[in-house]
């Protein structure tokens, strides 16, 4: 189904691109032994629409800056335990987690739906590439990377992946005023069709949900 490193079983898809607190967290050592001993797009991406792009322009431009917040510590430990069987290495886990939980509450959504659209989307293989040339994580489209004129970045890296698939995935909430249903329908390039919003939603429920 991929051209490159999606694991047998891995749900990719190739259609065309479809507050802070007193506490601070551990030291990155720490938050690694805590992973480690954890439980052992053509898709929206595909929508050229000029306001869209200067989102994700001025998101790229922003600092990677991660509000130290004890909260956000419990989640980190809490989904490390869910993710393991999908990411044994606890640096890369760490990395992936640390980057939703931070670029979804940067565009102000639930950090535990960006985990279920990766899920969905790639099944955490950060190197999936779809026949469509969507890529990493959360499946954008390479053509992107032209549109920014931004030739020095890569989609296969975990952080900049993440914070283009926010910012398109917000986008696309506020175009559908909410809906979720639709706004997600948008992401994957299928609006009109319940079935990719619906495995979204089994994954949140099943596997994403928030204690």
């Amino acid at each position: 189904m991929y051209r490159t490193s999606c694991a047998p079983g891995a749900s990719c898809h190739d259609k065309a691109r479809r507050a802070a607190g007193r506490w601070r967290f551990a030291p990155p050592a720490v938050l690694l032994a805590l992973l480690a001993a954890a439980w052992p797009a053509g898709a929206a991406n595909s929508d050229h629409d000029p306001l869209l792009r200067e989102k994700l322009r001025a998101a790229l431009n922003e600092p990677l800056a991660f509000e130290d917040r004890f909260e956000a510590e419990v989640w980190l430990t809490d989904m490390a335990g869910r993710l393991a069987s999908k990411v044994p290495d606890p640096g890369e886990r760490i990395e992936i987690l640390t980057t939703v939980h931070r670029e979804a509450t940067r565009v102000g959504l639930p950090p535990e739906m960006i985990l279920a659209v990766i899920d969905v989307e790639s099944g955490f293989q950060r190197y999936a590439v779809s026949r469509a040339n969507a890529q990493g994580l959360m499946q954008v489209m390479r053509f992107w990377l032209t549109e920014l004129d931004m030739p020095g970045h890569a989609l296969l890296d975990i952080q900049d992946n993440v914070r283009m698939g926010c910012t398109i995935l917000r986008h696309y909430y506020d175009v559908e005023k909410g809906n979720w249903t639709r706004a997600l329908a948008r992401y994957n390039g299928s609006l009109g069709s319940r079935a990719y919003p619906d495995r979204v939603f089994e994954r949140l429920r099943t596997r994403w949900f928030r204690q």
